[in-house]
């Protein structure tokens, strides 16, 4: 599902009582992105990193995705991507994400530096998550080839109900929902490298 900087997800402090104070903004830039609620109540605020798969028959990796717990959001297609760990940089989470979700075994020096920063909500088994995201390009040597999932957390195997190699021209025309939601719209600049700071997203 749509899946801290390196070190850390968000910035936590105390403030005496158990609770936290969270800060919003993105640690790639530092600023909050336009739009985000900062009154609304988040169970969890993270940074991932997605990533676009292309392979040399210019098709991108997507999951057909669902959120199992509320089958009233449909069904979509997403980035594969996730988490980036403490001490992690978002490359280096890239590489671990793709071998860990789709078997997919690639060496850093073909992540491309993040150009695509982005700020999006989501519910998640009944939890609203803030995420902040960074989007990385991964360019196979040869054709996508048949995933191997057998590694996928639990959640990512109930949510997960198949994949497919989509063309970038198929998905930039599709009028089908995505994660991240504007990726048709911005998946043409992001390959030529254009840098992109998207606005707040409210996925669901």
């Amino acid at each position: 599902m749509p899946a801290g900087p390196a070190g850390s997800s968000a910035r936590h402090s105390s403030t005496g009582k158990g609770r936290t104070r969270l800060e919003y903004a993105h640690p790639a830039t530092g600023r909050v992105a336009d739009g985000l609620p900062t009154r609304e109540h988040y169970a969890r605020v993270r940074s991932s990193v997605r990533v676009v798969v292309l392979d040399t028959a210019d098709r991108i990796l997507l999951f057909r995705t669902r959120e199992a717990s509320q089958p009233q959001f449909g069904l979509w297609w997403e980035l594969p991507g996730g988490g980036i760990e403490p001490g992690e940089t978002a490359e280096q989470a890239a590489v671990r994400e793709l071998d860990e979700e789709t078997g997919i075994a690639v060496d850093v020096r073909r992540v491309r530096q993040p150009n695509w920063i982005r700020t999006a909500t989501y519910l998640k088994r009944g939890r609203r998550i803030l995420q902040h995201e960074v989007v990385v390009l991964v360019k196979l040597a040869g054709p996508g080839p048949d995933l191997d999932t057998s590694r996928q957390l639990p959640d990512e195997q109930e949510d997960y109900i198949g994949y497919a190699w989509l063309s970038v021209d198929e998905v930039i025309g599709s009028a089908e929902p995505f994660y991240p939601g504007r990726l048709p719209a911005l998946l043409a600049d992001f390959l030529t490298g254009v840098d992109i700071d998207e606005p707040f997203e409210r996925f669901n």
